[in-house]
């Protein structure tokens, strides 16, 4: 599937083919950390697939387990465009919410589900309230 997307202000931009069936949350209390929020959205791109435009800042996360993840964001607005390995890239995890199709990458799988917030396994009782009523 093509894909592209942009961090908040626009400075960077990327396209890439992925395979949609990789998509998942990933609940682990680093993506929480790193995405503000109480889970990550990730889908993979091979590297050939993957093209960036635009300077992005990185920050080396190394893992309980030893492992070194680059994580590269806008160093404008700070959104979070991706993570891969340190040294020659094979695959790049694209932070979903980056992504103009989106809607279309339905997380296939969730992993460290022991860090989820208990809350978040079902969001179904949470009232929506509709912003633009509310703006006026």
């Amino acid at each position: 599937m093509k894909i592209d997307g942009r961090c908040h202000c626009g400075r960077v931009t990327f396209e890439a083919e992925v395979d949609p069936v990789t998509a998942g949350i990933c609940h682990c209390t680093d993506c929480q950390m790193l995405s503000g929020s109480a889970y990550r959205v990730s889908v993979r791109a091979a590297a050939q697939d993957f093209t960036l435009n635009g300077e992005v800042s990185t920050y080396i996360k190394t893992a309980d387990s030893g492992n070194k993840r680059r994580h590269a964001f806008c160093p404008n607005c700070g959104t979070p465009v991706y993570a891969t390995q340190l040294e020659s890239p094979t695959a790049y995890t694209l932070r979903v919410g980056t992504i103009r199709q989106r809607a279309e990458l339905v997380p296939q799988r969730q992993i460290y589900c022991q860090s989820a917030v208990p809350w978040s396994a079902d969001l179904s009782d949470v009232p929506k309230l509709d912003l633009t009523i509310l703006q006026r």
